[in-house]
């Protein structure tokens, strides 16, 4: 069988090092993560610049590389 994705539509920010760092990022070293990471369902998941940081339907936050994140979305004007 095949699924098809439901449209859904995200938040989601670019991080940038120096220049924009998503909300959700976490920078503390106690966390059992590298620096900076954003605190997931699953546990830390580092996020390197240029990640974009997507915020889930159930406000959860999770990174996605680039090249996936361009692949999967497109921008919505609301």
């Amino acid at each position: 069988m095949k699924y098809r994705k439901k449209p859904v539509v995200v938040e989601a920010e670019q991080y940038i090092e120096g220049v924009n760092e998503p909300e959700g990022l976490c920078w503390k070293l106690g966390c059992g993560a590298d620096c900076p990471h954003v605190h997931t369902l699953e546990g830390p998941l580092l996020v390197k610049p240029g990640d974009y940081i997507i915020t889930g339907v159930k406000g959860e936050k999770y990174p996605c590389k680039p090249d996936i994140f361009e692949a999967t979305y497109e921008r919505v004007d609301l």
